[in-house]
């Protein structure tokens, strides 16, 4: 998409930052050991591409990418997201509205999987056997408007099905808390100014009209880039 989709990521999120946490760790835990991960090379390579141009950045003004989105993303389906442990997913499987929320008889982690190699089947077909992620970003940005559009025929599943999912997932990895793999650095937060969930903002309630002093803290603290086992 083009770069001004970077900017509606603020005013796009009607839901808070933080996803729903479980109890906090002390300051001083070490690192946690990351579980294994859900998607092939290529698979991950798609996702890094779209999720760079879903929310374009650079160094010194981090988008998806630089946030580490691809990997929360990739975190997400290997557990209980991907797998759709706690929806209900039996049928009857009717065409639903978009205000019914998701629909599709495939878990989410099916969804990437076909979805990406469908889109990755497109792409060879139609720019000389290259995937989406060998593409110029001009070619790609297409790619994804055509799928927000449900212009690509992608196998089993609706295009612009995958695409809510992926922008959603975006999102998500681009604004929550940092342990579980994505707004690394405090890139979300910052762009948004949300401080993240200290335990104590007496002092400030008052002080209305002053900007908050502090940087973001993460439910781990400042270390934004240790992750909680089993996220």
């Amino acid at each position: 998409m083009d770069a001004t989709k970077r900017r509606l990521v603020q005013a796009a999120i009607a839901w808070p930052a933080v996803l729903a946490l479980p109890a906090c760790r002390q300051e001083g835990a070490g690192p946690a050991e990351i579980a294994g991960t859900f998607f092939s090379p290529d698979e991950y390579r798609f996702v890094e591409a779209a999720a760079a141009r879903l929310i374009p950045g650079e160094d010194n003004d981090p988008g998806a990418l630089e946030a580490g989105v691809p990997l929360f993303i990739d975190l997400q389906l290997a557990g209980p997201y991907g797998r759709a442990d706690r929806w209900y997913m039996e049928g009857p499987w009717a065409d639903g509205t978009a205000q019914q929320g998701y629909q599709l008889r495939q878990t989410p982690a099916q969804l990437y999987r076909i979805a990406i190699a469908g889109i990755d089947g497109h792409c060879r077909h139609h720019f000389d056997g290259k995937a989406f992620a060998q593409l110029p970003i001009e070619d790609q940005d297409q790619i994804l408007r055509d799928l927000e559009a449900g212009q690509i025929e992608l196998q089993e599943i609706p295009a612009q099905a995958f695409f809510a999912v992926l922008w959603q997932n975006t999102q998500e990895g681009f604004l929550s808390d940092p342990m579980y793999g994505g707004n690394r650095g405090f890139a979300g937060w910052n762009l948004i100014g949300f401080p993240g969930p200290r335990y104590n903002y007496v002092e400030e309630i008052t002080q209305y009209g002053k900007p908050y002093p502090l940087p973001p803290v993460g439910i781990l603290g400042r270390d934004g880039t240790r992750l909680l086992a089993g996220a």
